[in-house]
């Protein structure tokens, strides 16, 4: 089969736009988000802070972490945190542009329930999409995607399983987390779980279809080997 070529770049902001897309889609629903965008969401309901804002806040602490395990900092990795704003910006742009969106327009749970579950299935298949996305560039996805990124391939463990263990980790903070600011279940339900639980098995699939059917080139070869994570 012959793979189709696309440039690297395009992928990566395809990737931004894709994921923020899907969480704020997911948030609507109140069937319960992401179990990695949790956090930032449950905070952003208890600070005067937006979901995106949060979300900086959230992945500083986890690029800290990241680069305590690799033992090194490389100012490329700060990419990722770049990565972070363009997609917290994003996310809190597709909120305010977007009245099913817009908290503020539509409360979470409003709509009618056919069109919940519609929604919710498209930002789970949309996420694991847009991160294998992210998988196939070079530039560096958000801090979450990019800690698992990087830490599986310092520690040359498979990709798919890190990330399963990482997504049910996320899932247990989050649950502290509510529980610790509002004694309930704030931004976490059914459909938290049933992420949790498909996530880490969707991007696999996406990746395997992508290696099989994409060829993602990069527009700058020589500028791509400076986010080379072992280099």
């Amino acid at each position: 089969m012959r793979k189709l070529r696309l440039p690297a770049e395009a992928v990566y902001l395809a990737a931004v736009l894709l994921l923020s897309f899907s969480v704020a889609m997911a948030a609507c629903t109140d069937f319960g988000i992401s179990m990695i965008a949790a956090p930032a969401y449950i905070l952003s309901e208890k600070l005067p802070l937006t979901f995106g804002q949060c979300e900086y806040a959230v992945q500083g602490l986890l690029f800290a972490a990241f680069c305590i395990l690799m033992r090194k900092v490389r100012l490329v990795y700060f990419s990722a945190f770049l990565t972070g704003l363009l997609y917290g910006g994003a996310l809190d742009l597709w909120r305010i542009l977007i009245p099913h969106f817009n908290p503020a327009v539509t409360a979470p749970g409003a709509l009618p329930f056919a069109l919940r579950i519609v929604y919710f299935v498209a930002s789970m298949v949309i996420c694991s999409f847009s991160i294998a996305l992210f998988f196939h560039t070079y530039l560096y996805p958000q801090v979450y995607d990019f800690f698992v990124k990087g830490v599986s391939a310092h520690f040359r463990l498979n990709r798919t399983r890190f990330k399963q263990g990482f997504d049910a980790s996320c899932l247990i903070v989050s649950c502290v987390l509510t529980l610790a600011l509002f004694r309930r279940f704030v931004g976490i339900g059914w459909g938290t779980l049933v992420i949790t639980l498909c996530n880490g098995f969707l991007i696999g699939k996406f990746g395997e279809l992508f290696d099989k059917t994409l060829r993602v080139e990069p527009l700058f070869p020589r500028f791509a080997k400076h986010f080379d994570l072992e280099s």
